[in-house]
């Protein structure tokens, strides 16, 4: 048997990168142009589709002018046999949700997902007989921190149970039934794949769990868009693709006398050509779409008095970050809280002068909302060692380097926070945990310890998510549903020409 196995698309259909509008091998239909599927092969997804590009983000918003979904048709052209739900799935509510799953014509399963409303057809498990006769069991589940992450009205129809015990029921079922089982995770491992070292003590993702603890003999895990070619794990052998539809995975299953061996590889996208190109004119119907999308991502905003270069991760982090700046603006005057953090993508990012949408679109890539949290003089230290962790240093040297906490076994830039309204100093000479040594207000007064402060965050930081625990365990004194990408553009049109912003005092001692 052979599996093709995508996750992670994150809203990716055509070989374009919209943010610096131009070419890029990647999307559902260049996946579609390269691959062979006969009686043997499944093609698989592993979720997190209706969220990542500008694309989906206008669809979404203008759906009910449609009579296709983009994504869906980019599976359809893959031969998508079964899929399940990732954690921004669920970031647009129910009936996102619904409009997706009826315009697939793939299966979903998702073992750990309670429908309360029955509408989306979701399966617990499934049992496909292949062109040869063997019988392949697969169920599939969603990491449980969809819970800890997701605004509760998009939860009010759905319930997300433990994924270990979900699959352990499933797998219970499909036992004696089926040649080869298969789990679809959307998790990722929470281990070192070479040492074995935790990697976290969260249970966002739990891949290496469910293999030492259940017994599927194929495990398509995803969440870390971290390449895993091949990885055998108490003898289930995993696998995870990279985001946006760069890569897939390839998995090929042949039965022995002793077993099933099983290989895979990780496959690129090729550059467009002949087999894309019938692809996309087959799709002409879907040009409006597009047509309509690259006339509102070049609509003019406004203008910046000088440009923002792309800003070099680890410079940023110990020097300050403009883009951050702006960030950080933005929710200190739509809240008036009395302090603010933000992070960035991964990506280094940068301003034009000249602002579009499509360039606040590519610097803030997440529906993101706020929130405002009630914390202590203790709370915002601690939240704030947690962002000098980001640091190695070097005592021989004085090389100040990125450490590997934030980039094992996902690169996790988006885990440092910038935070404006305050003064703070980092000395990375001391120990990790104890490296704050300087936090105040930026009028000079000292922050008071029986004091509470205002913090403003995004909703994905106020969970507590990335290392934040003491930020998710504070009070919530107030929750926004306006998202980010739209308060930029309001900033940008009322202050342009927006000239370089400085709303924090911040230093490092090496």
């Amino acid at each position: 048997m052979r599996i093709i196995f995508t996750s992670d698309t994150h809203g990716s259909l055509y070989p374009i990168n919209y943010a610096q509008n131009r070419p890029e091998n990647t999307g559902l239909f260049c996946v579609a142009a390269q691959i062979d599927k006969d009686g043997n092969t499944l093609v698989i997804d592993g979720g997190d589709s209706l969220q990542g590009t500008p694309l989906i983000s206008y669809y979404l918003e203008h759906r009910d002018e449609y009579d296709f979904h983009p994504m869906a048709e980019g599976f359809k052209e893959m031969g998508l046999d079964y899929y399940t739900l990732g954690n921004h799935d669920f970031n647009f509510g129910y009936d996102a949700i619904l409009d997706y799953v009826s315009a697939m014509k793939a299966t979903l399963i998702c073992a750990n997902v309670v429908d309360k409303r029955g509408a989306l057809g979701i399966k617990k498990n499934v049992i496909h007989v292949l062109e040869d006769g063997t019988r392949v069991g697969i169920t599939a589940a969603v990491t449980g921190y969809v819970n800890v992450w997701e605004q509760k009205e998009n939860l009010s129809e759905l319930e997300v149970k433990d994924p270990v015990e979900s699959l352990r029921q499933e797998l219970e079922d499909l036992k004696g039934k089926c040649d080869i089982t298969v789990c679809i995770y959307h998790g990722g491992f929470e281990e070192d794949l070479l040492t074995g070292k935790k990697l976290s003590e969260t249970r966002e993702n739990e891949a290496c769990r469910i293999a030492r603890e259940l017994d599927f003999d194929i495990l398509l895990t995803g969440h870390q868009h971290m390449p895993v070619e091949g990885v055998v794990i108490d003898g289930t052998y995993g696998v995870q693709p990279p985001d946006k539809a760069r890569k897939y995975c390839e998995i090929e299953a042949v039965r022995g006398d002793e077993g099933w061996n099983i290989s895979s590889e990780l496959v690129s996208v090729n550059e467009p050509g002949e087999a894309y190109n019938r692809i996309k004119a087959e799709h002409a119907f879907m040009d409006d779409l597009s047509l309509k999308l690259d006339k509102w991502l070049d609509i003019p905003i406004g203008c910046l008095e000088k440009e923002i270069l792309p800003e070099d991760k680890l410079y940023a982090a110990l020097h300050g970050s403009k883009v951050a700046s702006i960030f950080n603006q933005v929710e200190l005057e739509y809240t008036g809280a009395d302090f603010s953090c933000t992070s960035l993508s991964n990506d280094p990012l940068g301003l034009k002068k000249e602002i579009t949408v499509r360039d606040v679109l590519g610097i803030y890539q997440f529906a993101n909302t706020v929130e405002v949290k009630g914390v202590t003089r203790a709370v915002l230290k601690e939240a704030l060692e947690r962002c000098a962790e980001y640091f190695d240093y070097n005592k021989e040297t004085g090389e100040v380097s990125i450490s590997k906490v934030f980039l094992q076994p996902k690169v996790e830039h988006y885990n440092y926070d910038f935070y404006g309204g305050l003064e703070y100093e980092f000395d990375l000479t001391r120990p990790v945990g104890d490296r704050v040594v300087t936090m105040r207000k930026l009028d000079g007064s000292e922050l008071v310890d029986d004091e509470q402060y205002t913090l403003v965050t995004s909703n994905y930081r106020a969970t507590g998510t990335g290392g934040y625990e003491c930020i998710g365990n504070s009070p919530t004194v107030k929750s926004y549903s306006d998202e980010m990408p739209d308060l930029l553009i309001d900033f940008i049109r009322r202050n342009s020409p927006v000239g370089e912003i400085v709303n924090s005092k911040f230093s490092c001692r090496m």
